[in-house]
């Protein structure tokens, strides 16, 4: 019984499980009926298969520092993430958006991130930035196209420049044009006298693939100003203008019809040079315009003799008359001139003694052997000094048998003291331009002042970089001029800088101007041009009077006539000039070897009374002048001097110079920076105008109790050089001075007068210059001590003085202010067969 009932049991699950089967394969017929149709009209994604893209990321450019946005769409996908340079991307710097696909409903899903600027510089010299999107789905994953991210940028200067051209009418004509490189490509097109040029529009036109302008035909009326112009996304860069000229030589018309006899029994005939006629300077026509010859007799006309015969009176007696007229005026001309010259005699007294600030009277007949300055007793204005006489000077030089030791050709020198009267006031008012201008400009710090007169001298500003010499003999016999030299803070100075160029030295004046000189002084001026002068366009600018800056020297282009010269070494320009104003050295960058020398100082107040630390890091141009204007500043301030100074190399490559603090003591101080680093502009470095330029890093200490800071501050130009700075620094104990220990030395005052400003004695130097000056067949004249001095860069200059060995010597003064040695000098002189190296061994005069 037990068993009939298991049986039945299993018999009723078989049934209920064979039903269950029947009705599945029921409803699964039902579904494939219903869905045969749709599959034939609309092909449905199963959200089992592969994501593919709707959208995937493209290729985008960074201009300037703006982000750039990548955009990936695909479907059906669960999950998409960006991966760029083989790296993920962090799911925070993703913004992702969920659709809903209306027909096959299935999931769409957008996703974008955002590409900075700095992101793509950190793989710059390694590979090119470049992003891909990955989508997952059930099923696995796909990889989208790979966007690259590139940074835009155009350069300033034209690989080749297009240049202007002469050319005959319906010459062709070809205009070069090499864009400057950018990323993307520059696109080029043409202007002509700022118009655009359209080929299609004008068929005489025709544009290469190598960005080439051709003329076909000139016509005269493409007689205009071409410019090449490049553009991309960053910037619009145009060329230097050509001038094309179209001329015509101009050619003969026909000869016209002979005239009618005349009475001298000629006839003539004449043509015109207009067809064509010379144009835009063509060749005028060669040949004569009129042309003459005799008549036969039978077409010469015969005139009456009676009026021949009146014409010829009449005219002898006009002549008559004139010759009467003109002897006449003659007598009366030659005594008024006669009036003349006798007033002139009477009163020049008058005009010599009003233009002379100071009577050189002639010595006495018994003194005729000395060489004297004295004062004018009967003015009550004197020149003050104090010089060495002769007999002071030869007592410091050993004398020898060499003939450049010998005496001068029985002449004695003796230079006297003057005397000071009490009285200055009428010495005073004959200065009175150079006076008021002393009031204006007077200042101890920046300017100085001294009075000279044909002794020379030298005036400097201290711990500026800056001096002007004046040679002897510069100052002409006579005169007594009182000088000044300052040097200008950059935000009074309004210098135009186009382009690329950039400032590389301060702007100095030295005056007063219009003053007459005999020969040219040197103005020394430090400079921040930083490789060879075949890397730099650089020229010497001067102010004019009205205001203007004029380009009055291109070093390199010099030419004989130019009365400027500029010798530039490593640090220092020495300007030779006979015109006194205001001055300053502008270059432009040949190539990307060219650097300004930047000065990168820090500072820090030497006290904290609150929690708050500030570190001023100074981008300063490599001269003392802008050192000394922040080390003013500082004092001001109370700031500390936390390292030493360093030098960084600044190239001109638009990248921006960075600066970043590292390694500070965490546990007790915090950088207020939000970012990892800060930045200077490229132009605001790169012009020069910008004046104590500096970037500020603020630290909080967590306790008033933390009073030592440790830490590192890295300075560096992108794609450049770099420098680091460490800190060990504690305000509560550490006293520092901020010193000049790397500032130029200042031996002597601001003005030196005379002899003392010289190191080589005024005597030894005339030696030396009347046995170099004479040319030698050797070559042991003054172009072998330029040569041993390396000053040989353009000896035309030199050849153009009187004596080339005075300039030489002068140059050799401005460049060793500090530094001179005589000993180095006498050994120069020995190898050039010069046997008078002792003359150089005296003790240097002593100011």
């Amino acid at each position: 019984m037990i068993l009939l009932r298991v049986l039945c049991s299993g018999l009723g699950m078989l049934n209920f499980l064979i039903s269950s089967a029947l009705l599945c394969l029921q409803i699964a017929c039902q579904d494939a009926e219903y869905s045969e149709p749709q599959s034939e009209s609309i092909p449905v994604a199963s959200s089992d298969s592969l994501p593919h893209f709707l959208v995937e990321p493209e290729d985008v450019y960074i201009v300037k520092n703006k982000p750039v946005t990548l955009v990936c769409k695909a479907t059906p996908a669960t999950q998409i993430y960006f991966k760029c340079n083989g790296e993920w991307v962090h799911q925070m710097n993703h913004v992702t958006e969920e659709t809903v696909d209306k027909v096959t409903g299935l999931m769409v899903l957008q996703v974008r991130t955002d590409i900075s600027r700095q992101q793509v510089e950190k793989m710059f010299g390694l590979e090119e930035y470049w992003c891909q999107c990955v989508a997952w789905s059930a099923t696995g994953t796909t990889k989208s196209q790979k966007a690259f991210v590139r940074i835009a940028y155009l350069r300033k200067n034209f690989e080749q420049e297009p240049m202007g051209k002469e050319v005959p009418l319906d010459q062709e004509v070809l205009l070069h044009c090499r864009p400057p490189e950018g990323i993307p490509p520059a696109n080029v097109e043409w202007l002509k006298n700022e118009e655009l040029i359209d080929p299609i529009e004008d068929p005489n036109f025709y544009v290469t693939m190598d960005h080439n302008l051709i003329i076909k035909e000139a016509r005269l009326s493409d007689t205009a100003n071409y410019t090449c112009v490049a553009k991309n996304i960053v910037a619009r860069r145009r060329s230097a203008t050509a001038a094309v000229t179209t001329y015509v030589d101009g050619s003969w018309t026909e000869w016209s019809k002979w005239s009618t006899c005349g009475a001298e029994c000629t006839h003539w005939r004449n043509r015109e040079c207009t067809e064509p006629a010379p144009r835009n300077g063509g060749k005028e026509c060669d040949g004569i315009v009129l042309e003459s010859e005799n008549c036969t007799s039978d077409l010469c006309p015969q005139p009456s003799t009676v009026p021949a015969e009146v014409a010829l009176y009449t005219g002898v007696a006009a002549v008559a008359v004139c010759l009467t007229l003109l002897l006449v005026i003659v007598i009366l001309v030659y005594r008024k001139k006669q009036q003349d010259f006798d007033s002139d005699v009477a009163d020049s007294s008058i005009l010599t003694t009003g233009f002379q600030p100071v009577n050189i009277k002639t010595p006495k007949q018994d003194n005729s052997h000395l060489l004297t300055i004295q004062p004018d007793l009967t003015s009550t204005s004197t020149y003050q000094g104090s010089f060495p006489s002769r007999q002071d000077v030869s007592d410091k030089i050993p004398m020898t048998n060499s003939p450049l030791l010998d005496p001068l050709a029985s002449e004695r020198h003796a230079i006297r003291n003057g005397t000071a009267f009490s009285d200055t006031s009428t010495f005073m008012a004959r200065l009175s331009m150079q006076t008021s201008t002393k009031s204006l400009l007077r200042d101890a710090s920046n300017t100085a002042f001294g009075t000279f007169n044909f002794l020379g001298g030298r005036l400097t500003i201290p711990s500026r970089g800056i001096s002007l010499l004046i040679p002897p003999e510069a100052i002409p016999r006579g005169k007594i001029y009182e000088l000044y030299l300052t040097v200008h803070k950059k935000e009074d100075v309004r210098l135009p800088l186009a382009g690329s160029q950039t400032l590389l030295s301060p702007v100095v004046s030295c005056g007063p101007p219009g003053v007459l000189l005999t020969g040219p002084v040197i103005l020394s001026i430090q400079h921040c041009a930083e490789g060879n002068l075949e890397n730099w366009s650089i020229k010497l600018k001067k102010q004019s009077p009205q205001g203007n800056w004029e380009e009055v020297l291109h070093l390199g282009q010099e030419i004989p006539s130019n009365p400027y010269y500029c010798q530039l070494d490593g640090q220092m320009s020495h300007i030779f000039t006979e015109t006194l104003g205001k001055y300053t050295l502008v270059g432009e960058s040949l190539n990307t070897t060219a650097a300004k020398r930047l000065r990168l100082v820090l500072f820090a107040p030497g006290t904290c009374t609150s929690l708050e630390y500030s570190i001023r890091v100074y981008c300063l141009e490599d001269t003392q002048n802008a050192l000394k204007e922040v080390m003013q500043l500082e004092r001001h301030l109370g700031g500390q001097l936390l390292d030493e100074p360093k030098i960084l190399h600044f190239k001109d490559s638009y990248h921006n110079l960075r600066l970043s603090i590292h390694d500070i003591q965490k546990a007790l101080w915090t950088s207020k920076l939000l970012d990892s680093y800060q930045e200077i502009p490229f132009y605001h470095i790169w012009n020069g105008c910008q004046r104590n330029l500096h970037c500020t890093f603020t630290l909080e200490r967590y306790s008033q109790s933390t009073t030592e800071l440790n830490g590192k501050i890295w300075v560096w130009q992108v794609e450049g050089e770099g420098q680091s700075f460490h800190i060990h620094f504690n305000f509560a104990k550490d006293a520092r001075q901020t010193d000049f220990q790397f500032m130029e030395p200042n031996n002597c005052g601001t003005s030196l007068a005379g002899p003392c400003a010289f190191k080589i004695p005024y005597l030894i130097r005339q030696k030396i210059c009347s046995s170099l000056d004479i040319p030698s067949s050797r070559g042991s004249d003054w172009r072998m001590l330029a040569y041993k001095l390396k000053l040989d860069r353009y000896l035309n200059y030199f050849a153009s003085k009187a004596s080339p060995t005075s300039v030489i010597l002068d140059l050799w003064e401005a460049q060793h202010l500090h530094h001179g040695n005589l000993n180095h000098l006498a050994m120069i002189m020995a190898e050039m067969g010069k046997q008078e190296p002792m003359i150089f061994v005296v003790s240097e005069a002593e100011c």
